[in-house]
């Protein structure tokens, strides 16, 4: 998949809902023992990249520098779905302070009236973070209204055919 293809799965409406919303995104990784992992995590976008924030010594960090394929989900729960399927190459950068976009996340998911205490406790704790800026190679959007899974379109053709 190119950059022209993603980047009009993005500029979608649905996709851009669920991108600059308040859902967490389900970052997928392969741990150091080659297990698969995913954990739900605050992230924003970053031109045609997602960027995340995290403690320096987190263990996705040491497992993206051994393998940097990822895999993200954003999706809301009410009926019908709307999901964005993300894959893409994560670059680790250990950088000083807190990034703007890490308090950005951050108010996505809160109050306003939260949002100070919760700035202040982060900018009291971290000194450093590690930039993790996902470098997008494919996307899906299902919105079951005009996309469905592949399955899910080759099955209905079946019935139909």
């Amino acid at each position: 998949m190119n950059k022209n293809q993603i980047a009009e799965i993005l500029a979608k409406p649905y996709a851009q809902e669920l991108l600059y919303g308040p859902e967490p995104a389900r970052f997928a990784y392969t741990a150091l023992d080659g297990d698969p992992r995913v954990v739900p995590i605050g992230f924003w976008v970053d031109g045609d990249r997602l960027q995340i924030a995290t403690v320096p010594k987190a263990a996705k960090v040491a497992a993206l520098r051994k393998n940097p394929a990822v895999a993200i989900t954003i999706d809301k729960g009410a009926f019908p779905p709307k999901v964005l399927l993300l894959r893409g190459t994560a670059d680790v950068e250990l950088v000083q302070g807190i990034p703007q976009g890490y308090l950005e996340a951050g108010h996505k998911v809160m109050t306003d009236d939260q949002y100070p205490d919760w700035k202040s406790g982060v900018e009291a704790l971290y000194d450093e973070m590690v930039l993790i800026t996902i470098t997008l190679t494919w996307a899906k959007l299902l919105d079951f209204e005009t996309t469905l899974p592949k399955a899910v379109e080759d099955l209905i053709q079946e019935k139909a055919g």
